[in-house]
């Protein structure tokens, strides 16, 4: 119980990060876009994102109580700080290609992160496989919709 406190601020820190980013939604451009075929349905990022931010905390506190303040977990609040920006970067600058260039570098340091959490703990490498694929189809949906939007 007495490392509940610090679980609590994992939450927090990731879903304040979440906060930030969630200040630039999909909007008219964004609606105005061609997508392609294997694009989700709006209302599936909301409930994935919940999910993946919980294990990402999780992650993260794992690693916490095991280690403490490692380069693993400032490697943590690094990653976090991308994947707050690439909102900013799609939505909000409506820049597809520079968010391209955002998201390839979140998904860069979060296999690097998987790794050196599955080193320390490996139930916390392993919570971080599901941010992995997200955030792989996420790149791959970033790239379709810059292509078929050149102009944007």
């Amino acid at each position: 119980m007495r490392r509940l406190p610090s679980l609590v601020v994992f939450l927090v820190l990731t879903f304040a990060a979440a906060a930030a980013a969630s200040q630039f939604l999909p909007d008219a451009w964004y609606a105005g876009l061609q997508k392609p075929a294997f694009n989700p349905p709006n209302w599936v990022f909301p409930p994935a994102w919940t999910v993946l931010y919980v294990l990402m905390a999780v992650a993260a506190w794992r690693v916490w109580i095991r280690s403490g303040l490692t380069a693993a977990i400032v490697l943590w609040v690094v990653q976090l700080l991308f994947n707050a920006a690439w909102m900013w970067l799609f939505f909000g600058l409506h820049r597809p290609g520079i968010a391209l260039v955002d998201i390839s570098i979140l998904l860069a340091l979060i296999v690097v992160l998987a790794v050196a959490f599955w080193r320390r703990d490996r139930w916390a490498g392993g919570l971080l496989l599901p941010y992995i694929g997200w955030v792989a189809f996420a790149a791959v949906l970033n790239h379709a919709l810059w292509q078929l939007n050149p102009a944007a």
